[in-house]
């Protein structure tokens, strides 16, 4: 019997013929054997916290839960060898209690490490990148069940391409991540109203180390969130109400717990871009779903990086999120937006709501070509891709009409 396989906010829904969850490499090398022999398609899972098809099939699905822990430390190098199946929130207990520290995370931490990278995670701040950037070395197994082991020193471009991934390369075991000494944060949430907030923008995003805001629909409010480590930060914010004042460990004050659920949709555009973009959203939502939506628009910050696929590769970024409740239709609000974030020239992100494909986005990467032929090298049957991530991919003819990956409710 197969069992239904759902994501976290219950928008996806799909049933696999068979989970697995390996309990070290070497049962994973047999599994990816025997199913390369077999001619099975397979996908590998995270933790579930993503909102597109990525994973969705109706054959062989892996899980690398198991596969956790540091597996080797060095304080002084400020690196870590670490299981790909660790979750954000356990990896950053285990490194704080060896003295170390990831620089940044974004606003959940229930993400497994390799999911979280694979698919471009990010927090905010104008200094600081994606999470896929913490990765300088990756250990995994192929689809034929070989083992390879690439570092960034010794081959930069095969690590460039893994650091975003979509779990199309191979299924990663182990992470070798650059890491920073613990440290604490000091962390203001402000309330004010959303044309302070945008006429002090550029002066917020330049003096705080993490800056972002979400914008309240209904009440043209916005809170703001700033977190700076204690004793370098500027003065409190003479326009804006505070709402919380603390300090504490990076890992515990930056995420924060989420119990409602929701699904999403998320572009980044070019940095210059952000603040039009975001007044553009702003008018069509008072205009036709203020009344309906209730959820807040969230605004964030990411530095440039390298990543062949990664959403802010070559380019300071900003990220404009929209959300609805999970309850709660989505479809017709985020179509509707969606042109917006496109004429401003947005990339999607790879784990939430989108309805590009592969004739959209190769215009939108300069490496794309460059990740294709890595990927096909790797897997040149493609039988680490599913039909969704075949449109995604490989497909450059008219976006899949009429295809169904999986039960996604609208």
């Amino acid at each position: 019997m197969h069992h239904e396989y759902s994501n976290w906010s219950g928008s996806m829904r799909f049933r696999p013929r068979q989970v697995v969850r390996p309990e070290s490499e070497a049962e994973l090398v047999e599994i990816m054997r025997r199913a390369y022999a077999d001619g099975r398609a397979l996908r590998v899972v995270g933790a579930g916290h993503s909102s597109s098809p990525l994973v969705a099939t109706d054959d062989l699905l892996i899980s690398p839960e198991r596969l956790t822990g540091i597996l080797w430390h060095d304080n002084a190098r400020r690196e870590a060898l670490v299981g790909a199946g660790m979750r954000l929130k356990d990896l950053g207990q285990a490194l704080h209690e060896l003295g170390l520290a990831l620089e940044n995370y974004g606003d959940v931490n229930t993400q497994m490490i390799a999911g979280a990278i694979s698919t471009g995670t990010h927090g905010s701040g104008k200094r600081l990148r994606n999470l896929e950037t913490h990765v300088i070395g990756v250990r995994m197994v192929t689809v034929t069940g070989a083992i390879v082991e690439w570092d960034a020193q010794c081959q930069p471009d095969l690590v460039r391409a893994a650091r975003v991934s979509l779990g199309t390369l191979g299924i990663f075991t182990a992470l070798k991540l650059r890491l920073f000494a613990t440290f604490q944060l000091h962390r203001r949430d402000y309330c004010t109203h959303i044309d302070t907030c945008l006429a002090h923008l550029d002066q917020l995003a330049e003096e705080h180390r993490n800056l972002d805001f979400y914008w309240y629909p209904r009440s043209d409010e916005v809170k703001i969130r700033t977190l700076h480590p204690p004793g370098e930060e500027p003065p409190p914010l003479s326009y804006a109400r505070c709402v919380t004042d603390e300090v504490a460990w990076s890992h515990t004050i930056i995420p924060r717990e989420r119990t409602l659920k929701f699904d999403e949709m998320e572009y980044l555009l070019p940095a210059e871009a952000g603040v039009a973009c975001f007044q553009e959203v702003r008018r069509r939502i008072k205009e036709r779903w203020r009344r309906i939506v209730g959820w807040r628009v969230l605004y964030r910050f990411i530095a440039a990086d390298d990543a062949l696929l990664s959403p802010a590769y070559e380019r300071d970024s900003v990220a404009i999120s929209i959300h609805q409740n999970n309850t709660l239709p989505y479809q017709d609000y985020f179509n509707d937006i969606e042109p917006i974030f496109r004429a401003y020239g947005g990339r999607p992100h790879w784990g939430k709501k989108h309805s590009l494909r592969a004739t959209d986005l190769r215009r939108l990467y300069p490496a794309w070509d460059q990740f294709q032929q890595i990927r096909r090298m790797l897997d040149p049957e493609g039988c680490l891709l599913n039909p969704y991530l075949r449109d995604l991919l490989e497909d450059e003819s008219p976006a899949g009409e009429g295809a169904v990956y999986a039960r996604d409710r609208s």
